[in-house]
Parts: C-alpha cells; structure tokens; sequence
C-alpha cells in the first residue's frame, strides 16, 4: 500500500541527524539479540517519505545495489525497493542501508526495525542488528550520510572512497578468518563467547568452564611448545634428534656468518628469519653470495631478535599439514601468487584481472588475498626475465612471490585425502615433539601422495597458531571443517561450557532475594558470582564496591574463572542502556512492579516499566524457569513471554481469587512456593502437580523478624522458588533460608538491626513510596511486638528518609507522604549524587509531602531536615530514647553502620566504667551540639523555623538502665 504524501512546505533539506546512539550487548527491549539502537530526527525530512524525492530511489539502489535482496516486511526479495518505491520514511531506509553496510563487510546482520518515538514528530528509533559493534556504530553513521548526500548533494562527499575506508575499518577490528571459524563452531553448539580485547583474544565459555583462544592458540597450548616452534633452529635440531626428515640448517647472528653457513651447507639455499611469521622476510632457491647477502638484510629486517637461519633448499611442491589434538585434520598445497600468461595481457594487465576476482580482497577481508606488486613481487619477476610490461606466452606460469602464503595472494589446493599415511604419520610425530595442540607442520617434498622418506623432502617449519584460511576455504578442492576438533579439544562432546545464570529484577526487594538464592547454593558448596547494587562479590568476596547491577558487571562474573553459578540482579537502567549483557538466564525472578524510575528514558507507565522488566523473562530458554509474583499483576502478565516452564510465587490467603490460579496451574503439573495458614502460623509451601512439600515456618526465618517483615517473606518465597527450579534439594533450600539474616555482613544495607542504647536501629535501603509502605507496614507489626514484650513507655517512631532526585515531584512526594503514615518524627536527607536536583530540593518535596499528609490526620507530628547523611544520622541518634525504634534510610550504608558501631562502642565502653557519657572519638558527636547544628541546618534548607520538640523527644544521656 502506498503512502500517503505529505504536501512539503519548501525543498528538501539534508536534516537527517542522530542523536542517540546506544549499543546493546544482549537481549533488550527492542530485540532477543544484541543490536545498535538509533534515535534520529527527520527535521524537515518528515515532509518527504522516499517517493516524494525524484531520483532518490534509483540512485540508492545503484550506490548499495544489494538492497534489492531484503525483504523488509514483504517477506520476499525486493520487499523494501517496493516499499522504497511506493514511499517510505528515511529513518527505515537509513535501517536497510546500515544493515547492508554491515554485510558488505563480511558481517551477517539481517534484522532491524524503525518505530516513531512516541510523541515526537519527526523523531524515530532505528533499530539494527550487528556483529561488532565499532562496524555497526560506523555503518549507522555513513548511512546517515549517505540519504542526507541523496537528498542534496554534499560537497566533498565520495561514497565509494568513503565506503573504502569503512571497509577497510571493518577489517582492522574484524576477527580473522580462523578465529571467525572457531567463533563460528562454537555458535553451533551453543557456546557463548566473549570478546576480551580489540584483537583476537575471546573467551569461549563461561565461569568455570571458559577456554580461550587467541587465533588458532588455546588454553592447552603451552607456552613452551610456542617457544620451541619460534624458534625454528631449535626446532629443527628437535626434529632432527627423533629422525624425522628436516633440511639441514644453521643460525646466524652476521651477514658473514650467513655467507659461511650457506657454503657449508651448499647452495642453493633458503635464508629466513628465526622467529618470523606469514614468510615474510623467507627468501628461497638463493644460488650466490650475493643473494645471500641480499636475502641476510631482508631476513633481518623481520627477525625479532636479530637472528637469521640459514638452510638447505629442499626443492619440491609447498604442503601444509594442520594437526589438531595429535590427529592430522587438513592438508592444503600452497601455491605462491602467480598470474597465467594469455599472449595477449602484460603481466601488470594480467594482475589486475587476478585481483578482479570477487573472492580477493585486502587482507582478510574475503576468502583470498589480492595480490601486491612490491619490490619483491619485481624482483621475483626479474628472476623469470619478465617485467610488468612483459607479455608471457599463453600457458605460462609466472610467479610473483616465491613463497605460498595466503596473506601474500597465494591460493590453495586442497590435499586432505591425497596424503601418504607415512607422510601424515611424520607430520603429527613433529606436532607430538614440539609439544603444540594446534600446529602448521611445513612440508617441501616433490608429491604428497609418496612417502618423502622415498621421494626426498623435508619438514620447514613448525608453527604455532596456524592460519585455518587455506583449508576453510581452498581455492581448488572441498572445504575441511578443522574448527570442529579445535572446539572438541577445548569442549569434548558432553562437557559444560555454560554456568546456570539466576538473573532477579523488580521495582522493590531484588537485592535481598538474589542474596537470599546466593547464600543457598553457597550452602550446595557452588561458588557463586552475584552482581547487585552493592558491586560485585565472587564467593562471598566483595571484588568491587559499586552499583554493580548492570550488563558489565554481569559479564565480569561469567569471565571469572572460580564462579559455577551467577545470580544477577538486573536493573532498569541496564536494561534500557545496554541491554543484558549475556545471551539468556536459565531461571528469571521478578518481584514485583511499582511506581519507581517512572518519567525517565521514556519509560511512563507501569506497563512500559514492566515490559523493561520482562527482558529477563524473554531471556528464559525452553528448558528455564521464570520465577513471577502471582500477586502483583503487571508480573502475572509476563508469564506470555516466557518460552520455558513458570514458578509461581503468592502469598495471598487460601481461597482468594489469585491463590486459585495457582492452585489450578498446579493441579495441570504445574509448580508454586505458596503459604498455608494455620493455628501455629504461616508455612512455606512448595507446590509441584499434586505434591505440596512443606518447607519453613515463616516466623522462624531470621530475615522476617518474627513474621513482621512480609516483604521478606514474599522474597524468601521467590528465592525458595528459584533454587527449586535450579535444582536445589528441599533441605538445603530450607537451610539457607533458615540461616539467612539480614545482618549488615550477609546482607548489607537491608534491614540491618543495631542495638544503639537499647534502642532498636534498622538500616534499610527504603527510596520510594511502594518500598516505604511495605517497611511502613513492618514498623507497625514490629513496634506491636516490642509493646506486648514490654512495659516500659509509649515506644516513638523516627525516621530518617531520602529520596533520589532523578524522581517526579510527585514521587518524591508521595515518599514523604507514606513515611509519614508510620513515623512519630521524620528526619529528611538527600543522597551525596543530587542527579540534576539543587541542593535541599529533593528533601524539601519530601517534607512538603509528609507535612501534607499530617494535615489530612498521619501519625507523624514533627518533620526536620537535616541534609548530610551522617550529620542527619547523628541527629537522629542525639534525640533518641531507650526503646524508641529507629529506622534510618540511607544511601551510603557502610558509613552509617560505622557511625552506628561506634556509637554502640562507646556506650559499652560507658557502662564499664561507670561513665554514661563516654565521649567518642569526635567531640561534635555530643548530643545537644548535635541538635544545635541540626536545627540550624534544617531551618536554613526549609526556610522557616522547626517546630518545638515534644518533652519525650528530646535528647537524654544514656544511664547505666538505659546501657
């Protein structure tokens, strides 16, 4: 269907621009795979879909003809020149074009997408797939480049000279053909990989099981044997020693010496550097001292230490023999560049119709090497009395290099199947020698298919990390799979490469829960790799301390050698950045979905909030499990994007409408971790089919202080339900659980209890309205316990909250407003990052919030602001009483747990000595100093004067009772 045409209000203008670019590492919200993720603005542009531009189309097409194979949504081949023609807007076409870019340089990207971005005319989102991310980058950008030149020519602008240099980018970070080969290999058989470096270094695996490969060098290459065939005199006397046939050699540090060792050897000769590669500097069939001299600068030239080896010339045809695990894999003849006379062409003539095959390119761009007429080439050329100008007669071969590397324009024939099995038994003997698991053995003799023990010949080189090129994709003859028993000899049929991936995300709770699984595999003796908001802890030791909840952190875990599970905890902002990080998690956990991060990155709703979240699920493979809260309706909704099996997590009663959904998903064979009421309280069930398994009493977990903490408890339920569906048994699930506590060294900055002065103190991460009424609702269940176990007086409430600035007003707001439904006395802070706020903003909306609220009738009778974090912690402190119940939001938890300890220090300290009022290591730590300087503060970031503090508030000194 054609589009409908816009009437333009003026000429076309080039206005196509980026102003976004984002790179996913991994499943994302756009796509399963990683992709480029443009926003771009048409400008004037939206005005002019392609069919309102004369000429545009047919100018693309002849500038990137292989648009015509996409099918866009057609589904066919030449799908998107129908909808080019029939109109379309230049944010899609920019899509196809980057994509194809992509491909032109070797890269297989086929999907893509462009949407509008919501409520932005003329704005859209360009969404493409890519193999690495520096070509898929470039690729957008000459794209964009390239419509804009269309549509009103750029000056200076040369597509081909530009799209040659894009080309030759693509080359410089592309892997080479054989780790492309391996890479490829792996791919097949479900081995993740992760690039490590700009070059070719990358892990296959993950955790414990991960190899690496650097080209055809693994991790069972020894770094002897890599040594040894570096050096190739040594080489050679090694061989040489077990009787294999080898040419006789000698190693030289002098061109004199040189000249000696080639008369004593005998000419001809071949001279060639010692610890050379790709043969340059090798120069053969040298007749003369003056060759030898010649040759001695050149060999020289590519000696890494200055050393050069002289050795017989073994006459014959030019083999290589690739030998993998002990085991001959491929052979390959290796014929030196060289161009076929017609009697017609020059030899330059007949170059560039040889470098005119598809098949050449620069470097390793494609299957074979274009062909380079340098000094050498000439001087090869002036051996056969030939010159660029020369026209060879029809049939005769003339060479331009003398040895048959790829990489110098050679081409290669196929002899796998041809070899005498003498020959191959030599070959894999010097590989066993010289100690290699991968190795290029080198053979000169007159045929392969004769044992060269008869026929004459020799073993030239042995080299470490092969090229694979020349057996992958020979010029004559079929192609050998050698990456095959490369990948076997790293990952043997039925060994592990991957390590089973817990990934929880949520608005509220996914730290403690991801704790909570970590600590129980820990107890199934796992070493576990967790990253979350804290940073990253290998084993139960914290590696960095950092917000570590994104895809690098995440992919830091996978590449430690010591983990064999990872728990993840996956936060929004990771996602919309740059994805996951990694290719699937076996088993996905969503706790739940709030208001929090809503108005940022385009994201409004709760329901786009929860399509973020639903990342991880989609992540999910046939064979995993996600883990979803069957209470909170946003996370029922994911169970659709789920390709594998679902655990169900609820704590609602017995007859409820969402508890019979479950019971009825389990009756099909189903599983659920649920709680079944009774006269002795709540248990924690695991529900399988028809099976109920019971696992704890709730009240006797630690982590949810008698029952009083049901935010805990609903995470103890989905992290019971994670270990289940990852394998875990009954009783260990169940012991974890009963010995996890949300002490500050097992779970810091959650729900933390220090005893300050017989006051109970909770540190707690609390920073939105939907956290902050679940820990409102423990206060009140935990202050109702504390009343029955005590008679002493009415117990106060104190809060210290804080909110983060990236939030609406309205959010920020509504934090203070719940706070205060639960709190006698609130202390507002703001966090260290004020993230776009000016200084007392955030905490200013907060009071504003809760002061609201006590106007419509809250608990809470007094707001105070005191913006330091540790200052309003001491403030906090400075007026509490014995048996008051403190609760303190932080952001930098370990600072305030320091200040906590010390307080409690101190005050032991006092009771010892019968000093109540030991001082503290800082003398502004006295408490009417303290209140003094709060105040002040408070008063100067509110504008107005604090309210009188109630008599039962005021700061008291701590007495041997209170102690």
């Amino acid at each position: 269907m054609a589009v409908e045409v816009p009437t333009p209000t003026g000429p076309a203008r080039p206005d196509l621009k980026i102003l976004e670019t984002r790179i996913y590492r991994g499943p994302n919200v756009w796509s399963y795979q990683q992709a480029i993720h443009l926003v771009v603005d048409l400008g004037s542009l939206e005005e002019y879909p392609t069919v309102s531009l004369p000429g545009f189309t047919d100018q693309l097409i002849e500038l990137v003809p292989g648009l015509d194979r996409h099918t866009c949504s057609r589904g066919r081949r030449g799908g998107f020149i129908e909808r080019l023609r029939e109109g379309t807007w230049l944010g899609h076409v920019a899509e196809h074009v980057a994509l194809q870019l992509q491909t032109l340089a070797g890269h297989d990207s086929r999907r893509g997408k462009t949407r509008a971005v919501k409520g932005e005319t003329g704005r859209y989102n360009v969404i493409y797939s890519y193999t690495d991310e520096t070509v898929g980058v470039a690729a957008g950008k000459l794209a964009v480049r390239l419509i804009n030149h269309l549509v009103d020519a750029e000056d200076g602008f040369d597509f081909e000279a530009e799209l040659n240099a894009f080309l030759r980018q693509a080359e410089r970070v592309a892997f080479g053909p054989s780790t492309s080969a391996i890479l490829e290999e792996a791919a097949s058989r479900d081995i993740p990989y992760i690039r490590l470096n700009s070059a070719s270094l990358v892990q296959l695996g993950q955790g414990v099981h991960a190899q690496r490969i650097r080209a055809t060098m693994t991790s069972k290459t020894g770094a002897l044997a890599v040594d040894i065939a570096g050096d190739k005199d040594l080489t050679t006397k090694l061989l040489g020693s077990a009787g294999l046939p080898v040419p006789k050699q000698e190693a030289v540090r002098t061109q004199r010496g040189a000249l000696e060792a080639a008369r004593r050897i005998g000419f001809p000769v071949v001279v060639k550097p010692l610890d050379g590669n790709h043969g340059r500097g090798v120069c053969l069939d040298l007749q003369s001292d003056e060759e030898v001299e010649k040759a001695y600068d050149i060999a020289k030239a590519q000696s890494r230490r200055g050393i050069v080896v002289v050795e017989s010339f073994v006459t014959g045809r030019d083999y290589r023999c690739l030998i993998v695990g002990g085991r001959m894999q491929a052979i390959a003849e290796r014929v030196p560049a060289h161009v076929i006379g017609d009697g017609t062409h020059t030899v330059a003539e007949l170059v560039d119709i040889t470098n005119a095959d598809p098949r050449r390119g620069v470097g390793h761009e494609k299957v074979l090497t274009k062909i380079k007429v340098d000094a050498n080439a000439l001087e090869v050329l002036a051996g056969q009395g030939h010159s660029l100008e020369s026209v060879p007669p029809e049939g005769e071969m003339v060479k331009l290099a003398l040895t048959g590397n790829m990489s110098t324009g050679g081409i290669s024939i196929d002899r796998t199947y041809d070899a005498h099995p003498d020959n191959v038994e030599i070959a894999e003997e010097a590989a066993r020698i010289v100690g290699l698991d991968v190795a290029g053995i080198d053979f000169i003799c007159p045929d392969i298919t004769y044992p060269v023990r008869e026929t004459g010949g020799a073993i030239c080189e042995v080299n470490a990390a092969p090229g694979f090129r020349m057996h992958t994709h020979p010029t004559v003859g079929e192609p050998q799979f050698i990456a095959k028993p490369v990948v076997d000899l790293l990952f043997p049929p039925g060994t592990q490469s991957r390590v089973p991936i817990v990934a929880v995300t949520g608005t509220n709770g996914k730290t403690t829960t991801a704790r909570m699984i970590a600590h129980i595999f820990k107890g199934l003796g796992r070493k576990v790799g967790m990253t979350s908001t804290d940073g990253v802890v290998i084993d139960e030791r914290l590696v960095i301390k950092a917000d570590a909840s994104g895809p690098r952190s995440a992919r830091m875990v996978l590449q430690n050698p010591r983990v064999d599970f990872a728990v993840m905890e996956v936060a929004r902002g990771g996602i919309l950045r740059e994805g996951l990080g990694y290719d699937r998690n076996d088993i996905a956990v969503v706790t739940n979905i709030a208001p929090d991060h809503l108005g940022m990155k385009g994201i409004d709703t709760l329901r786009q909030l929860a399509d973020v979240k639903a990342v991880i699920v989609e992540a999910v493979p046939r064979d995993g499990f996600a883990v979803l809260n069957a209470d909170d309706p946003h996370v029922r909704n994911m169970r659709r994007r789920c390709s594998g099996g679902i655990v169900w997590f609820s704590m609602a009663e017995p007859g409820s409408e969402v508890r019979e959904f479950v019971d009825d998903y389990c009756r099909r064979g189903g599983r659920a971790v649920v709680l079944e009421p009774s006269d002795r309280g709540e248990m924690i069930v695991i529900k399988h089919g028809r099976r109920s398994m019971q696992l704890a009493w709730t009240h006797l977990l630690p982590a949810t202080f008698g029952g009083a903490a049901r935010f805990n408890i609903a995470n103890a339920l989905a992290a019971a339900g994670a270990a289940f569906a990852g394998g875990a048994p009954l009783h260990d699930i169940r012991q974890g659980l009963r010995t996890f506590a949300t002490t500050y060294y097992l779970s810091p900055g959650r729900l933390n209890l220090v005893q300050v002065g017989n006051a109970d103190v909770f540190v707690d991460y609390c920073h939105n309205a939907a956290g902050m009424k679940e820990l409102g609702e423990f206060v009140d269940r935990y202050a109702e316990q504390k009343q029955g176990q005590s008679d002493l007086a009415r117990m106060s409430r104190i809060g210290m909250i804080g909110a983060a600035g990236d939030r609406r007003d309205d959010d920020i707001r509504e934090l203070g407003a719940v706070a205060a439904q639960h709190f006698d006395v609130l202390v507002v802070r703001e966090d260290a990052r004020l993230r776009g706020r000016k200084p007392g903003e955030a905490a200013a909306l907060v009071a504003e919030g809760a002061r609201t609220a006590m106007q419509e009738g809250a608990r809470c009778r007094q707001v105070e602001i005191v913006l330091d974090e540790l200052e309003a912690t001491r403030h906090v402190l400075a007026r509490t009483n014995p048996t008051d119940l403190v609760v303190l939001c932080v952001d930098q938890h370990s600072m305030v747990v320091a200040e906590l300890e010390e307080r409690t220090k101190h005050a032991q300290a006092g009771a010892r000595t019968g000093n109540p009022a030991a001082p503290t290591s800082d003398p502004d730590l006295d408490p009417s100093t303290l209140t003094e300087t709060a105040e002040a503060e408070g008063d100067e970031a509110e504008g107005e004067a604090l309210a009188t503090v109630p008599p039962e508030a005021q700061p008291v000194a701590l007495d041997d009772t209170a102690v």
